[in-house]
C-alpha cells in the first residue's frame, strides 16, 4: 500500500513540476513577446509621427499689408486705378 502511494505522491509531485515549470516559461515568453510587440508599436509611431511631420504643409506666410499697399500706390501713380479704387482696395487690405 505504501507502494502505491508513494507512485501515487511522486506522479503528483513530478506532474506540478512540470506545471510549474511550463508555467514559468510561458510567463517568460509571454513577456519577451510583449517587450517585441510595444518595441514594434513603438517604431510604428515614431514612424506615422515623423511621416505626419513631413506631410504637413508649412503655415501660410503672413500677408505683406507693406508690399499690397505699394503696388497700390504705384498703380494708382501710373494712373491704373482712381483715388477712389486706391482707397477702397487699402481699406480692404487693411481690414478697415
Amino acid at each position: 500500500m505504501f507502494r502505491r502511494r508513494g507512485g501515487l505522491v511522486r506522479a503528483a509531485a513530478t506532474t506540478a513540476v512540470v506545471a510549474g515549470t511550463a508555467g514559468a516559461v510561458r510567463h517568460r515568453q509571454d513577456q519577451r513577446y510583449a517587450a517585441q510587440d510595444q518595441e514594434a508599436y513603438d517604431q510604428q509611431m515614431a514612424a506615422q509621427q515623423a511621416a505626419a511631420a513631413q506631410a504637413a504643409p508649412a503655415a501660410p506666410a503672413a500677408p505683406d499689408y507693406a508690399a499690397e499697399l505699394e503696388q497700390l500706390a504705384q498703380l494708382k501713380a501710373q494712373g491704373i486705378l482712381t483715388e477712389e479704387e486706391f482707397e477702397a482696395k487699402k481699406k480692404q487690405i487693411l481690414g478697415i
